[in-house]
């Protein structure tokens, strides 16, 4: 694995596992917006009953962060796939979002 992975590296592997297994036509943005809630849920599951001081030390225990990340992979995986099928530069939405919330809530 290499340190300086881009969206488009990770958007084309992405692409190319699903090519390999024939998946591509279950690949609509309606069952990718799905997979990326039901890939949500299973984040939200790991936090759902834990109190605050616990929620922010997750990531101690080793097990426990292994499936925190392995559900942000999924998650950030559904994303970057709906985003390929969509044709949405995740970055650039992003960027335009960040500004558009910049000028909606200025700082104080």
């Amino acid at each position: 694995m290499s340190d300086d992975l881009t969206v488009p590296e990770l958007q084309r592997r992405l692409a190319e596992f699903a090519a390999a297994r024939n998946w591509q036509p279950f690949h609509t943005p309606k069952n990718l917006a799905s997979a990326l809630t039901v890939e949500a849920g299973e984040l939200l599951e790991i936090f759902q009953w834990l109190t605050p001081e616990q929620a922010g030390a997750v990531m101690a225990d080793p097990n426990t962060a292994h499936r925190v990340r392995d559900e942000v992979a999924d998650v950030l995986a559904y994303l970057l796939q709906l985003c390929t099928v969509l044709e949405v530069d995740p970055l650039r939405a992003l960027a335009e979002k960040i500004d558009r919330n910049e000028s909606r809530f200025p700082a104080p």
